[in-house]
């Protein structure tokens, strides 16, 4: 009998979640369906600690954190649109992973060899990143430097931080409120490639912009 209740349990997070990322017409929202699963499955679990039917609650909870995290799909959809839109450089990265946007900026577009001081050809594009995040405006930014790890580690670690406090000045000076950013410098701790090829080397000196939806 508990098996059964379980698995009906289950069976209905999973359809109401379905439900919260399908268009009228059928058709499934590009990234909205992760934040509705996601929601269902949150509020499901907070549903099913509350007192009561446990069952009802269950679903309930995840009806509201289907309906939740379906919303916030569909505005970093829209907000990834927009931002797609408005951007002139092809180079600039732009990944949506259902619960956030992360924004790469190559070091060769954005910084010269060892230097901090944003490009003069980059502006256009922050400024264009600057007013989309004035769109959005319920988000919080994170700004992450890296670095290869070619040099000395705590020169690499302070390069990343002033080269972050740069993009974050620019964005700032583009209107966006100074409490919703933060500068990280991470130096050459989190490499998304080899370090062995100047490739990899490549891809691993960069700038992340991680966009969140305020919970």
């Amino acid at each position: 009998m508990q098996l059964a209740t379980r698995s009906l349990t289950l069976l209905s997070i999973g359809a109401i979640a379905l439900a919260a990322c399908t268009a009228p017409d059928g058709t499934r929202r590009p990234k909205t369906g992760e934040g509705a699963l996601i929601g269902g499955i949150i509020g499901g679990i907070l549903g099913a600690g509350a007192s009561g039917d446990k069952r009802s609650n269950v679903i309930v909870g995840a009806a509201v954190g289907a309906a939740l995290g379906g919303v916030i799909g569909q505005e970093l959809d829209r907000q990834e649109q927009a931002l797609r839109d408005s951007m002139s450089n092809g180079q600039v990265r732009i990944v949506n992973t259902g619960s956030e946007l992360i924004v790469t900026l190559p070091e060769a577009i954005t910084f010269d060899t060892a230097s901090a001081e944003v490009r003069p050809g980059l502006h256009g594009d922050l400024a264009a990143l600057a007013r989309n995040l004035n769109d959005f405006p319920d988000t919080t930014v994170d700004i992450i430097g890296h670095t290869d790890n070619v040099g000395n580690a705590g020169y690499n670690q302070q390069l990343s931080a002033e080269r972050a406090d740069a993009v974050l000045a620019i964005l700032i000076g583009g209107g966006v409120e100074p409490s919703r950013l933060r500068a990280i410098g991470r130096g050459e701790n989190e490499p998304v490639a080899s370090n062995l090829t100047e490739v990899g080397r490549a891809e691993n000196r960069r700038v992340e912009i991680v966009i969140r939806p305020r919970g």
